[in-house]
């Protein structure tokens, strides 16, 4: 801690403990007891969750279940504020420059540990700018088809897709999102040429996926619905076990594509430098909110599942993703457009 080294430092000059001892015990004192006497009184107005991601997907589905559950929690009203663009980074970077006082918070996608490696423009650091706080659900994607394509099974999606290289699209939330990342793997380990479309997020994606002016997406759980009504042909799921709100959906990789899997997870950060007692008792409530009846069914009808972490625990992950979506989209060749 900043405090013990300076006392340190100061402890090597013992002529100005003589003199000015009593003013550094206080400020040392001070430095120990205020950040902590500043959480217990945490928060003090309302508190900003942002979003960097448009209103309607899975994201903002958990954001606003942990905003009404914190703010009965606390007595304080926790805000959503989506601020979609640039693939996420717009609101990422926002947050990354807010004072570390606990009162903007960010709720973000795996993709903060993608977009790094694809996006060279990219301001903020995610380890160093961001103080993690908890994980708060994990979630695989869904390939879904508009019904108008003729194909209802990943391998005749897959021949479909070789007779017409770079002819079939596919829509994603954003640039660097994993509905990115899932599309380019999948195009990578199929050997076919899909055409990228990155929308703001799932608002501006569903209606041109419904529409059919875009063919394909690799969606969150917000498409459920809507294969359900049939509106929406589902033709396989991204993680490594079928998904409880689709229990007939088979894995892309058993459907087809050995190997194929992809996971993404939604997560709690606050800037950088944030006090330690702040950032503590935000993960303890967050760790108690997830695991809520209310909140466990809401997610399990849309396919996520509450997964929050200790801050430890999050930060090792982040550290770790990094790397490996790196290697990824190296291997791959993936190129931002």
């Amino acid at each position: 801690m900043p405090f013990i080294r300076l006392w340190q430092r100061l402890s090597d000059t013992p002529c100005f403990f003589v003199v000015h001892g009593w003013r550094v015990l206080l400020i040392l004192i001070l430095g120990v007891f205020v950040p902590q006497s500043f959480a217990q009184n945490y928060p003090q107005k309302s508190v900003r969750i942002i979003n960097p991601f448009s209103p309607g997907g899975s994201l903002d589905l958990v954001a606003r279940l942990l905003a009404k559950s914190l703010s009965n929690d606390f007595g304080q009203q926790f805000i959503v504020d989506n601020r979609p663009g640039a693939g996420g980074s717009i609101g990422v970077e926002l947050v990354a420059k807010a004072p570390a006082d606990g009162y903007t918070l960010l709720i973000v996608q795996s993709s903060i540990t993608i977009n790094p490696s694809l996006q060279s423009h990219i301001s903020y650091d995610p380890v160093k700018d961001f103080a993690p706080i908890s994980k708060l659900s994990s979630y695989m994607f869904f390939l879904v088809s508009h019904p108008s394509l003729p194909v209802h099974s990943v391998k005749a999606l897959v021949e479909l897709a070789r007779a017409h290289p770079g002819q079939l699209n596919y829509a994603s939330v954003g640039m660097g999102s994993g509905t990115h990342l899932a599309g380019e793997l999948f195009a990578f380990m199929a050997k076919v040429k899909l055409t990228h479309i990155p929308y703001k997020g799932t608002g501006q994606v569903m209606p041109d996926l419904l529409g059919g002016q875009v063919a394909l997406h690799f969606g969150s759980t917000s498409v459920v619905p809507q294969v359900k009504l049939g509106k929406l042909v589902a033709l396989g799921v991204s993680g490594l076990k079928r998904s409880a709100a689709l229990p007939q959906t088979p894995t892309i990789a058993e459907a087809g594509l050995p190997g194929y899997e992809v996971s993404a997870w939604n997560a709690l950060f606050a800037p950088a430098m944030t006090p330690a007692p702040i950032v503590h008792v935000l993960e303890q409530r967050v760790q108690a909110n997830m695991f809520r009846p209310e909140a466990k069914a809401v997610m399990d009808q849309q396919g996520l599942d509450a997964d929050p972490s200790s801050s430890v625990a999050l930060e090792a992950l982040v550290k770790s993703e990094l790397i490996k979506w790196a290697r990824l989209i190296k291997q791959a060749g993936i190129r931002a457009e």
